[in-house]
């Protein structure tokens, strides 16, 4: 079926266009070859991002610089059943969940070989090259970082990928994720906001059979570019047991396969940023402006709270024509931090961007369960004997397009079939408890994890049906003619505002990074009220960002009429 009535614009791979130096970008392995080249003695140092095919790497780029030495730093870490017992803390024995890792990349070597291994090739004449994660533990004249996207990252987990000095290519990609997220991912980063200002150049190898390269001063004012300007990350999807066929045609999807359940469009954490240069693309992941750029990007005071932790997070979860997502609650800010060493918390919201007749929203218990009875209940389907009566336990709402439902941590909930969510939450990534999905299994035939005991001591019972009609289902504010505040809750640190306008409207960012989304109409223009930038076109369902550096823009309607929904930090 056909849920517009228009052809969809959708961007699937939004670029951003950067002007530099030809002499910055090297669009090909020869012209990567001609650059590294050129250094013909010393030690180069390329520090790889976990996850980097480091065979091609070095095949495609280091051999054919004909280096005296070559040095693979992992030949130096410690055994992999010592980083076991290290990690065993942080990885835990849950499939999904871990703790938050503060460990450094030197903590996964035999300190006293690297440094034996320093004071040899400090001494040494003629080139010498190091690669590996962990390599930057070499002294060095010159250093390479090589990069990769995250969702990249996950696609080769998919194919067989092992983890960082873990033989584990066919383990749970659960397990394999978790690992990346608590530990790698941390452990990497550290590196990267260390090293970076020191780096000659940087490679692109997301794609592994067309590299790219840029140099450091092009890296750091492309960054610099984008906070000058409203921008898209390229958004990714996925599959999913309650998928929905929406994605397809909204989002320019292949038709051809069984369903689309999520998109992260606005999760810089996971979403990556190409950057267009007339000689071709370099992709970096989205999270390094964050890394790099925190207080610009974010503003002063929400930096001053959140640190390098982006708050706000935009997705799309897509059930039309598909099944429920899982009956679910979010853990309360003082149980994500002690157990799981997060510093906040997913409050979230459900904004209806479609649906159709039969979509429902489940939100909140209604009045006067007995808790025991729905304990009891919850852990007989857990273990197959029952299918949970979510209806007699919990509220379900008829769910009509533009709806606004808030979802403060604590209180249970989930959509229904038929919906198409735009999910507007605070950033903190995969801590859902899960209390029933319906006995379905996952698509790797497993059954998709529950977590009950998490989810007993989130569960906040008294938000009933008298305390959700009135705070958390549209809740909204007239500000003017065109401006409405929808949400969010007071419990929840992220405010949203709608817009609805046929020409042009401006829009305030309070001091505050703000992520929006066209919610209604073809296509929408992001102008500069100073000509600062150039003016910037968004297209239906797409979400963009706005950094804290522009206190307000301008957007005009390009289609009859247009609405579209934006969040700050209060």
């Amino acid at each position: 079926m056909s849920y517009l009535n228009f052809k969809s614009l959708y961007d699937k791979s939004p670029i951003i266009p950067i002007k530099s130096d030809s002499n910055d970008f090297f669009k090909d392995k020869q012209e990567i070859l001609e650059a590294l080249q050129s250094i013909k003695e010393g030690i180069i140092v390329f520090e790889t991002y976990p996850g980097i095919d480091l065979s091609i790497l070095l095949k495609d780029i280091i051999n054919p610089l004909k280096a005296d030495e070559i040095v693979f730093i992992e030949d130096y870490t410690k055994s992999e059943t010592e980083i076991d017992l290290m990690l065993d803390k942080n990885l835990t024995d849950d499939r999904v969940f871990g703790l938050v890792s503060h460990h450094t990349i030197d903590e996964f070597y035999q300190m006293e070989l690297i440094r034996s291994l320093r004071k040899r090739l400090n001494q040494k004449k003629g080139l010498t090259i190091v690669y590996g994660f962990g390599a930057s533990l070499i002294h060095h004249t010159h250093l390479v970082y090589v990069s990769l996207t995250r969702w990249e990252i996950q696609q080769r987990y998919r194919k067989g990928f092992s983890n960082f000095k873990k033989h584990n290519p066919k383990e749970d990609i659960l397990k394999k994720y978790k690992r990346g997220f608590f530990i790698e991912w941390r452990v990497a980063d550290r590196i990267k906001l260390s090293i970076m200002e020191h780096a000659t150049y940087l490679i692109d190898y997301t794609l592994t059979n067309s590299p790219v390269m840029m140099t450091k001063n092009a890296y750091f004012h492309a960054l610099d570019h984008l906070l000058t300007r409203p921008f898209r990350m390229v958004p990714y999807f996925d599959p999913g047991v309650w998928g929905g066929q929406w994605m397809k045609e909204v989002c320019n999807l292949d038709p051809s396969e069984k369903n689309y359940a999520w998109s992260f469009d606005g999760v810089p954490e996971e979403n990556s940023i190409k950057l267009g240069f007339n000689e071709g693309i370099f992709e970096i992941p989205a999270n390094d402006l964050v890394l790099f750029r925190p207080r610009l990007l974010m503003g002063e005071r929400v930096h001053a709270r959140f640190g390098r932790n982006f708050p706000v997070r935009f997705d799309l979860l897509d059930t039309m024509g598909g099944g429920n997502l899982s009956l679910q609650v979010h853990p309360l800010t003082e149980y994500i931090y002690d157990k799981f060493g997060m510093p906040f918390t997913q409050d979230e919201s459900y904004y209806i961007l479609d649906t159709e007749n039969d979509g429902t929203v489940y939100l909140g218990f209604k009045e006067d369960i007995d808790k025991k009875a729905f304990e009891h209940d919850m852990r007989k389907a857990a273990q197959g004997e029952l299918d949970f009566p979510a209806e007699k336990y919990v509220n379900i709402y008829p769910a009509k397009k533009h709806d606004h439902f808030l979802i403060p941590a604590g209180t249970i909930h989930c959509s229904g079939k038929n919906t198409l969510v735009l999910e507007i939450s605070a950033t903190s990534f995969i801590f859902t408890f899960k209390l029933w999905d319906w006995g379905r299994l996952g698509l790797d035939g497993k059954p998709r994890p529950v977590h009950l005991e998490h989810g007993f001591k989130a569960l906040q019972y008294d938000r009933t049906t008298s305390w959700v009609d009135q705070e958390l289902v549209n809740v909204i504010k007239k500000v003017s003619d065109t401006e409405e505040i929808t949400g969010l809750h007071e419990r929840e640190f992220l405010e949203t505002r709608r817009y609805t306008f046929s020409d042009t409207v401006e829009i305030k960012t309070f001091g505050s990074v703000n992520m929006g989304n066209l919610v209604s109409g073809k296509r929408a223009l992001i102008e500069s009220l100073d000509d600062s930038f150039e003016p910037y076109e968004i297209h239906y369902a797409e979400t963009f960002i706005i950094p804290a550096t522009l206190e307000k823009v301008r957007v005009r309607c390009l289609d009859d009429s247009c609405m579209l929904i934006k969040a700050h930090v209060r």
